[in-house]
């Protein structure tokens, strides 16, 4: 069987077995397509048979010379996320279809590079909280995705998947299903479920989507489907009030869940509970955020490095 064949068998696996989220099979579908086009080029057959060190070596190394069509040069994150799925692959080769091929375990991950991520202090927060004009209806649904980004540290994907029906104003909670298909509980604020609540009562329609368009022919068809915002939309949203705050950052969907995690982690929160909170599989993804908020770290310093 051909490699491309192999490829959207794995790509199905996913789906149906492993339950991977659209976007996650997409991104593995676009990794892997550049390496079987790769393969194709480089060698004879473009068989699994032939994937060995020294290919992976050569694929790796056109990698970091790949330039984009702005012709900037692939990150070393985004190098690391196609070895990833080329791991991936042959496991699912190796371990689920008993082909013959190279060992993922033998083919090591780029050494990680320490991140910094971009969040808005208090401040700047309110800033940006405070900069809908809530006194129109796309206002006020503005106002009320700032608030629930930043309230509950929601993926933007996330967000946009939310039905009236999941959400509970009067437990100030609902549930999500994140990264994995994996469910868990995220908290409104007061002030968030406050705000929530008044846009959905500002709302004349029965539609099921939480956040919907204003622009355009209302559409009831399939309870509103095609009215449901877009990812796209709601970072368009939050770029705009960043610039209208005068931000000097450019704030997006993500930023809004890095300060919603820097919020609580100042605050004493510990990196467990954020961990929870944030849908995290590993803790050391969320471990990316203790630089900057580290207050045990802090209060030794002034205690034993506070010069008079």
């Amino acid at each position: 069987m051909d490699i491309n064949s192999l490829l959207d068998q794995f790509l199905e696996y996913l789906e149906i077995e492993k339950a991977c989220s659209p976007l996650t099979i997409r991104a593995y579908r676009h990794y892997l397509k550049r390496f079987t086009r790769w393969l194709a080029q480089n060698s004879s057959t473009a068989s699994p048979g032939e994937i060995d060190l020294d290919c992976v070596r050569k694929y790796r190394l056109y990698l970091a010379h790949l330039r984009g069509r702005n012709g900037v040069l692939l990150k070393r994150i985004s190098q690391s996320y196609h070895v990833i799925a080329l791991r991936s692959f042959l496991r699912y080769l190796s371990v689920q279809r008993d082909i013959a091929t190279l060992s993922p375990d033998k083919i090591e991950l780029p050494k990680e590079v320490s991140r910094s991520v971009s969040f808005l202090d208090r401040e700047r927060m309110a800033r940006l909280l405070a900069s809908p004009q809530i006194s129109s209806n796309i206002g006020l649904r503005d106002k009320a995705i700032l608030e629930t980004l930043f309230s509950t540290g929601l993926r933007v994907s996330e967000l946009v998947a939310l039905n009236r029906d999941d959400v509970d104003l009067k437990r100030q909670e609902f549930g999500v299903r994140g990264k994995g298909n994996k469910l868990r509980v995220v908290f409104l604020s007061d002030t968030a479920a406050e705000w929530l609540g008044r846009y959905l009562r500002s709302r004349q329609d029965y539609l099921k989507p939480v956040f919907i368009r204003y622009s355009g022919a209302l559409s009831s068809e399939r309870g509103g489907e095609r009215m449901r915002l877009t990812v796209r939309s709601v970072q368009k949203i939050v770029a705009k009030y960043a610039r209208r705050s005068g931000l000097a950052v450019k704030a997006s969907p993500h930023t809004l869940r890095h300060s919603f995690a820097t919020d609580l982690l100042i605050a004493g929160a510990d990196l467990r509970s954020v961990q929870e909170m944030l849908g995290h599989e590993s803790i050391r993804t969320t471990q990316v955020y203790t630089h900057v908020t580290n207050r045990h770290l802090k209060e030794v310093h002034k205690a034993f490095h506070n010069r008079k």
